[in-house]
């Protein structure tokens, strides 16, 4: 198969050369085992391991001091991918940390597995880097660099660029980021290397990892989320749906956060206590997973979800650049719908699936004149313009957006 370079890569060769372990987490087959390999290829003196294989896990959790002489010793850098089958692996690591000058990479698909049973044992011993599926500019790097490049200089782009990129984006925001999904040729093979994502996230990570044996519940919720993805959670409707009661409910809601499905968005307010006190919003980390939830890929054009598809897309690229998600609502049910914080400075984003104009909502112009930012983003789908503090872009220029920010 072959390699798409990802953003995260320069910075893991960075910290190749520090002290703590690093650990790479993210959601099945976005592309950590892929990584890994990369940075391993290009190394002397290492080893790569696999936690699937249970001989060589048990070894790992039984007799560490074996471990060590195998595989510890003879090497300067030891790779250990699905680390999260290690139940009690954070003990084990903090030995070798301890004990051995040896550089520690290791790979997770579930951040809360990773964080309690490893991380609270490593405290200033490790570095924790997130990898998602890809985020636009990594795709079209990948399908046309050049056109990536031009999406990256920040300018104005011309009518028949846009033109150009923009079934790109549309296939993009159908089928998602994940890297097998890009490097299948057909439409066909796109649809079912999704299944198969979907799939197996049941099996190997609720099943296997999290040991749900309700699975059935979850698929509902998930179902159901898909379907009011970008609205604001009715708990009450979810409960009756799903089954679940209040705390179960939001018990796998976060199960969903901590395995890199789902991310909440929380209301925005000057006063920080009103923000735990309202209901969220939640996207999807992936189109792709989403469409794959409800079996879903017709072309844009043809979907009434389209804004939806549009305000994930931007939800999921927030996420991969480590931005976190809020909205704003009145009680008068102005909205605007994602609020980025950069300090003291709060930015505006509004998304619009079709614009002809650059023209304001009344909903943003009173987040406007009630917050006074600094400046604020409508992005559609191929609009470009100025007005004032707030520039009108394409929406798939969000990756650019948010690096300028």
């Amino acid at each position: 198969m072959d390699y798409l370079t990802r953003t995260l890569e320069a910075t893991l060769h960075r910290y190749l050369t520090t002290r703590e372990i690093i650990a790479v987490v993210g959601p099945r087959q976005c592309g950590k085992t892929t990584l890994l390999r990369h940075l391993f290829e290009g190394l002397k003196k290492a080893v790569f391991l696999d936690f699937e294989d249970r001989q060589l896990l048990q070894l790992f959790s039984e007799d560490i001091k074996a471990f060590a002489k195998l595989y510890v010793e003879p090497n300067d850098y030891v790779f250990i991918d699905e680390f999260q089958y290690a139940t009690a692996g954070g003990k084990q690591l903090k030995y070798l940390y301890d004990t051995y000058k040896i550089k520690i990479i290791i790979s997770g698909s579930s951040v809360s597995e990773l964080s309690i049973q490893s991380i609270k044992y490593l405290t200033g011993r490790i570095f924790v880097f997130q990898l998602y599926p890809f985020s636009f500019t990594e795709f079209l790097q990948c399908r046309e660099p050049q056109l990536s490049s031009m999406i990256d200089q920040g300018k104005a782009l011309s009518s028949p660029l846009i033109e150009k990129i923009f079934p790109y984006f549309e296939e993009f925001c159908v089928y998602g980021g994940y890297p097998r999904t890009i490097l299948a040729k057909s439409h066909e093979e796109k649809e079912t290397v999704l299944a198969n994502i979907y799939n197996t996230y049941f099996l190997k990570e609720v099943k296997e990892i999290l040991n749900i044996a309700e699975d059935y519940k979850l698929a509902r919720l998930l179902k159901a989320l898909a379907l009011q993805m970008g609205g604001i959670v009715n708990y009450k409707e979810l409960t009756d749906v799903t089954g679940y009661n209040y705390p179960e409910l939001l018990r796998y809601v976060n199960i969903l956060e901590k395995t890199f499905i789902c991310r909440r968005s929380m209301p925005f307010y000057t006063n920080k206590r009103l923000e735990l006190a309202k209901a969220p919003k939640i996207y999807f980390m992936d189109n792709g997973f989403r469409n794959a939830t409800l079996k879903e890929f017709q072309p844009l054009d043809n979907r009434q979800d389209k804004g939806a598809l549009y305000e994930n897309f931007v939800a999921s690229e927030c996420i991969k650049a480590g931005i976190d998600l809020k909205y704003w609502r009145t009680k008068a049910k102005a909205e605007v719908d994602f609020i980025v914080e950069k300090g003291s400075t709060i930015i505006p984003i509004e998304i619009k699936s079709s614009l002809q104009k650059p023209e304001l909502t009344r909903s943003y112009w009173s987040f406007l004149e009630k917050y006074k930012p600094e400046k604020g983003f409508v992005l559609s789908e191929k609009l470009t313009a100025k007005r004032k503090t707030i520039s009108f872009r394409p929406i798939f220029q969000i990756g650019m957006v948010l690096e300028g920010l």
